[in-house]
């Protein structure tokens, strides 16, 4: 897939129904944290496009272009008040997923960009129903 010149925990928009939740899903990404963690990507080709489609369109780019996670916003992303993106492992584990909610984007973004940690880590440490919600400390 073409891809922006920053890298920085690609969010892609998948679900195109609602401009306004697009909205509020970049209005709660972006303040998650002090700065903005996310790079944008809305182009309608991706529209409901699936874990496997993605993982089909990073096996055709050259390996020097080919990423190693993504966040796609997807249907249950817009419809969520906590809007939790869909991470998913394009690289160790391809296909693995898990969500994300927004409050917990920066800290799983920023330590998967620097690779201090990789999917699995939050993968592992989710709940039941697959969501990332942090560490458990006790």
């Amino acid at each position: 897939m073409p891809l922006p010149d920053d890298l920085t925990s690609l969010v892609l928009r998948t679900d195109f129904g609602d401009d306004g939740a697009r909205d509020a899903v970049r209005a709660a990404l972006d303040a998650a944290g002090e700065y903005p963690h996310a790079t944008y990507v809305s182009e309608l080709r991706f529209a409901g496009v699936g874990v496997q489609t993605l993982m089909d369109e990073e096996a055709a780019v050259d390996e020097d272009a080919q990423i190693i996670h993504i966040f796609p916003a997807d249907a249950a992303t817009m419809k969520d008040p906590g809007h939790p993106l869909l991470a998913v492992d394009l690289s160790d584990e391809p296909g693995r997923t898990f969500r994300l909610p927004a409050q917990w984007f920066p800290d799983v973004s920023a330590n998967l960009s620097i690779a201090t940690m990789d999917c699995a880590d939050f993968a592992d440490a989710a709940d039941g129903s697959g969501v990332f919600r942090g560490f458990d400390e006790g």
